[in-house]
């Protein structure tokens, strides 16, 4: 499993998927609360550091994977300002019908 070098205390758990190599997971604050506490920079240096250099960063099929809470309406929100149009294994995650049944 690779792990993510300085980020010990975002670590959170794995990840895994059928047929696939467990990956580590960190937390996307906890990992910017690192970079700013250790490095000494600002949120917005922290987060710009971050997403370029870490998160933009590919080691392969084992690569960590990054997550960042959010409620799953907020998720579903969030995707659908992105994209237009929702395919039909985006209509299946029942994004539609959580978000009707939580307004």
């Amino acid at each position: 499993m690779l792990t993510a070098d300085g980020f010990d205390k975002a670590f959170i758990g794995t990840a895994t998927r059928c047929g696939q190599p467990t990956l580590a997971v960190y937390s996307v604050d906890k990992c910017i609360k690192i970079l700013m506490k250790r490095d000494g920079m600002t949120s917005e240096e922290a987060l710009e550091y971050f997403y370029f250099n870490v998160v933009g960063g590919w080691h392969g099929e084992t690569t960590p994977l990054f997550v960042e809470s959010v409620s799953f309406t907020e998720a579903c929100e969030s995707y659908w300002e992105e994209e237009n149009e929702r395919t039909e294994s985006e209509k299946n995650l029942g994004c539609e019908e959580k978000l009707a049944t939580s307004s």
